[in-house]
Protein backbone atom coordinates (compact mmCIF):
# COMPACT_ATOMS: atom_id res chain seq x y z
CA UNK A 1 0.00 0.00 0.00
CA UNK A 2 1.34 3.29 -0.90
CA UNK A 3 0.23 6.45 0.97
CA UNK A 4 0.87 9.40 -0.35
CA UNK A 5 -0.57 12.20 2.01
CA UNK A 6 -1.51 12.77 5.65
CA UNK A 7 -5.17 12.69 4.13
CA UNK A 8 -4.80 9.09 2.72
CA UNK A 9 -3.77 7.96 6.60
CA UNK A 10 -7.18 7.01 7.20
CA UNK A 11 -8.24 4.85 4.51
CA UNK A 12 -4.35 3.00 5.21
CA UNK A 13 -6.07 2.36 8.33
CA UNK A 14 -9.42 1.22 7.66
CA UNK A 15 -7.69 -0.92 4.92
CA UNK A 16 -4.85 -2.56 7.51
CA UNK A 17 -8.13 -2.88 10.17
CA UNK A 18 -9.65 -5.16 7.09
CA UNK A 19 -6.66 -7.32 7.36
CA UNK A 20 -6.17 -8.00 10.80
CA UNK A 21 -9.42 -9.52 11.16
CA UNK A 22 -9.04 -10.14 15.49
CA UNK A 23 -5.04 -9.85 15.34
CA UNK A 24 -3.93 -7.60 18.05
CA UNK A 25 -0.19 -7.00 18.20
CA UNK A 26 1.00 -4.56 15.57
CA UNK A 27 4.69 -4.76 15.54
CA UNK A 28 6.34 -1.40 13.14
CA UNK A 29 9.32 -1.20 11.29
CA UNK A 30 11.00 1.30 9.51
CA UNK A 31 14.08 3.95 9.97
CA UNK A 32 13.71 7.46 11.82
CA UNK A 33 10.90 9.56 10.07
CA UNK A 34 9.42 6.25 8.40
CA UNK A 35 5.68 7.92 9.81
CA UNK A 36 5.29 4.74 12.63
CA UNK A 37 4.32 7.39 14.81
CA UNK A 38 2.13 8.92 12.80
CA UNK A 39 0.18 6.18 11.67
CA UNK A 40 0.09 5.08 15.18
CA UNK A 41 -2.14 8.69 15.83
CA UNK A 42 -4.29 8.04 12.77
CA UNK A 43 -4.89 4.20 13.89
CA UNK A 44 -5.85 5.21 17.22
CA UNK A 45 -7.85 8.25 16.12
CA UNK A 46 -9.59 6.02 14.18
CA UNK A 47 -11.51 4.09 17.16
CA UNK A 48 -12.42 8.13 18.51
CA UNK A 49 -9.13 8.11 20.94
CA UNK A 50 -9.32 11.55 22.00
CA UNK A 51 -6.13 11.69 24.18
CA UNK A 52 -3.17 13.15 21.85
CA UNK A 53 -1.40 10.41 20.57
CA UNK A 54 2.23 10.75 21.06
CA UNK A 55 5.43 8.69 20.97
CA UNK A 56 5.98 6.80 24.09
CA UNK A 57 9.86 6.78 23.75
CA UNK A 58 10.77 7.60 27.70
CA UNK A 59 7.55 6.43 29.19
CA UNK A 60 8.00 3.26 27.01
CA UNK A 61 3.89 2.54 26.93
CA UNK A 62 1.34 5.12 26.37
CA UNK A 63 -1.95 3.74 27.15
CA UNK A 64 -5.01 5.33 25.29
CA UNK A 65 -9.13 4.40 25.45
CA UNK A 66 -11.79 4.84 23.46
CA UNK A 67 -15.50 3.20 23.48
CA UNK A 68 -16.39 0.23 21.09
CA UNK A 69 -19.20 0.38 19.42
CA UNK A 70 -21.32 -1.28 22.45
CA UNK A 71 -20.17 1.66 24.68
CA UNK A 72 -16.99 -0.46 26.19
CA UNK A 73 -14.11 0.87 27.43
CA UNK A 74 -11.07 -0.75 25.14
CA UNK A 75 -7.45 0.46 24.99
CA UNK A 76 -4.93 0.88 22.58
CA UNK A 77 -0.96 0.61 23.88
CA UNK A 78 1.46 2.09 22.08
CA UNK A 79 4.78 1.40 22.61
CA UNK A 80 8.34 2.54 21.72
CA UNK A 81 11.27 0.57 22.28
CA UNK A 82 14.23 2.46 20.92
CA UNK A 83 15.69 2.93 24.05
CA UNK A 84 15.98 -0.68 25.49
CA UNK A 85 19.14 -2.35 25.20
CA UNK A 86 18.29 -5.77 26.26
CA UNK A 87 14.67 -8.23 25.78
CA UNK A 88 15.14 -8.38 30.02
CA UNK A 89 14.45 -4.27 29.75
CA UNK A 90 10.78 -5.20 28.20
CA UNK A 91 10.16 -8.02 30.14
CA UNK A 92 11.10 -5.83 33.76
CA UNK A 93 8.07 -3.11 32.23
CA UNK A 94 5.49 -5.92 32.16
CA UNK A 95 5.47 -6.21 28.27
CA UNK A 96 3.99 -9.89 28.59
CA UNK A 97 0.94 -8.56 30.59
CA UNK A 98 0.74 -6.06 27.66
CA UNK A 99 1.28 -8.58 24.99
CA UNK A 100 -1.31 -11.37 25.62
CA UNK A 101 -4.53 -9.26 26.81
CA UNK A 102 -7.24 -8.30 24.26
CA UNK A 103 -6.58 -4.89 23.43
CA UNK A 104 -4.63 -3.89 20.50
CA UNK A 105 -0.82 -3.15 21.04
CA UNK A 106 1.17 -1.19 18.61
CA UNK A 107 4.63 -1.49 19.27
CA UNK A 108 7.75 0.54 17.40
CA UNK A 109 10.83 -0.54 17.48
CA UNK A 110 9.86 -4.46 18.13
CA UNK A 111 13.26 -6.09 17.24
CA UNK A 112 14.26 -6.61 20.84
CA UNK A 113 11.57 -8.97 21.64
CA UNK A 114 10.80 -10.52 18.62
CA UNK A 115 11.42 -13.78 19.87
CA UNK A 116 8.79 -13.58 22.78
CA UNK A 117 5.80 -11.44 20.44
CA UNK A 118 3.01 -14.26 19.68
CA UNK A 119 2.54 -15.89 16.05
CA UNK A 120 -0.17 -13.93 14.93
CA UNK A 121 1.97 -10.64 15.65
CA UNK A 122 1.60 -8.59 11.90
CA UNK A 123 4.66 -7.14 11.25
CA UNK A 124 4.24 -3.45 8.92
CA UNK A 125 7.40 -2.32 7.33
CA UNK A 126 7.19 1.64 6.42
CA UNK A 127 9.27 2.94 4.17
CA UNK A 128 10.47 6.23 2.88
CA UNK A 129 9.53 7.24 -1.11
CA UNK A 130 9.96 10.50 -0.86
CA UNK A 131 9.20 13.68 1.50
CA UNK A 132 4.96 12.96 1.33
CA UNK A 133 4.96 9.36 0.22
CA UNK A 134 5.16 5.97 2.37
CA UNK A 135 4.83 2.69 1.53
CA UNK A 136 3.36 -0.25 3.80
CA UNK A 137 4.02 -3.82 3.38
CA UNK A 138 1.90 -6.15 5.64
CA UNK A 139 3.99 -8.81 7.09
Amino acid sequence: MVISSLDELDKGVQQLLQYLGDKRILAFRGEIGAGKTTFIQSFCHHFGVREQVTSPTFSLVNEYSYRDERGRIQYIYHMDLYRLKRMEEALDFGIEEYLYDDHYCLIEWPEIVEEILPEDTVWINLQIVNDSTRKMLIL
